[in-house]
């Protein structure tokens, strides 16, 4: 996941105008992720599981480019450190996609953001969870988590309300509540993957972030290609004559093939490049903080896409879970 070591950046007496370049890579981390929940508004007409299988190939395709990079070090990974990568490769990288691609279409784009927005807690309280089994005087006491909880589920129950009342995104009650459980799957393949990623990491110390990526990429790959033979077989099984996806590339091949590939460079590749020179320049408490930027910058994207404003309910949700979150991360900031 992301590369959090200590820097001078951890130390109060550090002037803050040090921090500037940490913040701005953490804004562009933010504004590059962002991409990611726009862009099942954008080609609304494909399936989420086809735009998960596009990125990630895209991903594969240009990891085998970074490889040669790293390919001293690849060659170091043992079958065990494969067999790794590939189980996070399908849950945090396809199956994380095509279920969040799923329930913005299904569901909209703010609820399904929202509730994504919640990670940065979500992870921690799940982290907590482990500590405090493994130790029971360690992790962080529950009563410290009780108002962030609670502004977190507020802020939800506003936005999730106000959409509600608005008759959901596709004007069916069936699919909203569909896109709302995609969106809860969603969260939980990425709170499973840091967890799961960042243990592997501490296992085999410092300096393997970016071969460890690659290797991912490299992963993703079989994968992607995998899915799309499966899919392609089961739509031309289950769909009559003329009815079924468009293969190879769908409605809008240049669009698609286009999109794919700069989410793979963006926020596949660039994204977690700046987010890891951020992690290495700021305190750990403050660029959990900053996870929010990828918030903002997706409801941002949403809203201008939809040319509309946020409604009451709708900015009140985002202020109150933007305040859960920062009040969660700060309840876990060790002095």
């Amino acid at each position: 996941m992301h590369d959090s070591r200590s820097t001078d950046a951890d130390h109060p007496s550090r002037c803050p105008i040090t921090m500037i370049p940490g913040i701005l890579c953490a804004l562009g981390a933010g504004l590059l992720w962002g991409l990611v929940f726009v862009t099942p508004l954008v080609l609304n007409d494909y399936p989420g599981l086809m735009l998960s299988i596009g990125r990630y190939a895209a991903f594969g395709v240009l990891a085998v480019g970074f490889a040669w990079l790293d390919r001293r070090t690849l060659a170091k990974l043992t079958r065990d450190d494969w067999v790794e990568a590939f189980k996070l490769a399908a849950i945090g990288n396809l199956l994380y996609y095509a279920t969040l691609s799923s329930a913005i279409q299904l569901a909209g784009a703010p609820l399904p953001t929202l509730i994504i927005g919640t990670l940065p807690v979500v992870i921690a309280v799940c982290a907590n969870l482990i500590d405090r089994r493994t130790d029971p005087d360690g992790g962080v006491p529950w009563r410290q988590l009780a108002l962030p909880l609670a502004a977190m589920l507020g802020g939800l129950l506003l936005v999730h309300a106000d959409t509600a009342r608005q008759g959901g995104a596709s004007g069916d009650d069936g699919s909203y509540l569909l896109g709302i459980t995609f969106a809860i799957c969603a969260l939980a393949c990425w709170t499973w993957y840091p967890i799961r990623n960042s243990r592997w990491l501490r296992a085999r110390g410092n300096g393997l972030s970016r071969t460890w990526a690659t290797a991912q990429g490299l992963a993703t790959l079989p994968l992607a290609l995998l899915a799309a033979l499966g899919y392609a077989l089961w739509d031309g099984l289950s769909s009559s004559p003329g009815a079924g996806f468009d293969w190879p590339f769908g409605p809008r091949p240049t669009l698609f093939v286009g999109m794919m590939f700069a989410l793979g460079l963006a926020a596949s590749w660039l994204g977690t490049l700046l987010w890891n020179h951020a992690s290495a320049r700021l305190p750990a408490a403050l660029a959990g903080q900053l996870i929010v930027f990828e918030t903002l910058s997706a409801l941002l994207y949403a809203f201008v896409w939809h040319q509309r404003w946020p409604t009451l309910a709708e900015a009140a949700g985002i202020v109150v879970l933007t305040i859960g979150v920062l009040l969660g991360v700060r309840a876990f900031k060790r002095d």
